[in-house]
């Protein structure tokens, strides 16, 4: 079968590889779509951490389940085979401190497809059934979405956002869109801040952001205290990924507020601790996502709260992908997500 192996940064090729055969309790699932997200972009580039060469790359999966080994059939009572499916990348032990308290997003042995293990820039691969989250009446093309939704869909899940509350999004690209549709999911009163024009357009006439504000073109900060009735934001949330961004995001947050990290960065994060304990602001992590935030997502989907209308700017097939990706990394390509069609 063939499989798009990322053999070291910059280097990206199409080989044929063994068809797998399901070990166990795994079931055989065959690849229809992967979403490409900013970790692969990254780890083309060579700079994503937690990252091994070489690697087949991609994790936001929209699969279909081939093959159901009499094995695997008491753990795969939620599937059948045929039915098409989403898949939860993050393997996890079960076992340790983060699984048994539900985290399992943040496991101590986890293994992320596409990051520490192989991924789904294949056509077939083999997976245990418990990773596998029904979305039967999500479109296939949606269903490659469902991850990287579920990421912004955790990060407000960690916020304890309340209706009405001032949020500020920092950065409209496809995490920081999936993180809008969740606090409007909650219903927040969103401000997204980005200095691209064209993201923010997005993210107010389809992901239904309430204001935006161009960083390129506005005073900032005043124009977030404008925005709030001179009390900054109770909520900022950082989709970035950009270190100065992110020790910015302090000096957006009121008395009191709170500060989520969901974008993830190499370099160290430093901030005034003055300023930190004088507004006593309460600081989040958000590490990937859990099978609850996938059913959320799939939830909101199939009842139409999330629009996915042009959010899918870019395709191509595995064959063509190899020669995409390096297109794909500019910003003058205008990428909000692309996707690769395998079956």
């Amino acid at each position: 079968m063939k499989a798009l192996v990322l053999k070291q940064p910059h280097e990206m090729v199409i080989q044929e590889v063994p068809k797998p055969v399901p070990q166990g309790n795994e079931v055989l699932v065959r690849v229809l779509r992967v979403g490409v997200c900013g970790t692969d972009l990254h780890a083309y580039g060579g700079n994503q951490p937690f990252f091994s060469y070489p690697r087949i790359v991609g994790h936001e999966l929209a699969v279909q389940v081939v093959e159901i080994p009499k094995e695997a059939r008491r753990q795969a009572s939620h599937v059948q085979e045929g039915d098409i499916v989403a898949v939860l990348p993050y393997l996890h032990c079960g076992k340790c401190i983060a699984c048994r308290n539900g985290k399992t997003n943040c496991c101590i042995e986890l293994q992320c497809l596409g990051v520490h293990t192989d991924g789904g820039m294949r056509e077939f691969f083999t997976i245990q059934p418990k990773y596998l989250v029904p979305a039967s009446r999500v479109p296939v093309e949606d269903i490659a979405l469902v991850e990287c939704f579920s990421i912004g869909f955790h990060g407000v899940r960690r916020s304890e956002v309340k209706p009405g509350e001032n949020v500020l999004v920092v950065g409209a690209g496809p995490i920081g869109i999936g993180v809008i549709h969740g606090l409007k999911e909650r219903g927040a009163r969103v401000i997204v801040l980005d200095i691209n024009e064209k993201r923010l357009e997005y993210a107010q006439q389809v992901a239904k952001a309430d204001v935006t504000v161009h960083a390129g073109k506005e005073p900032v900060e005043q124009r977030i205290l404008e925005l709030t009735g001179g009390e900054n934001p109770t909520l900022v949330m950082d989709a970035t990924g950009n270190a100065k961004q992110m020790m910015q995001s302090f000096n957006f947050a009121s008395q009191g507020g709170r500060v989520v990290f969901v974008g993830l960065v190499t370099a160290d994060i430093t901030f005034s601790d003055p300023l930190f304990h004088r507004k006593e602001i309460t600081l989040y992590a958000s590490r990937n996502a859990t099978l609850e935030d996938f059913r959320n997502v799939i939830s909101a989907m199939e009842s139409g709260r999330i629009s996915t209308e042009g959010f899918i700017t870019h395709t191509a097939s595995l064959e063509e992908a190899a020669e995409q990706f390096p297109l794909w990394r500019k910003p003058e390509t205008g990428v909000i997500k692309a996707v690769v069609r395998v079956g």
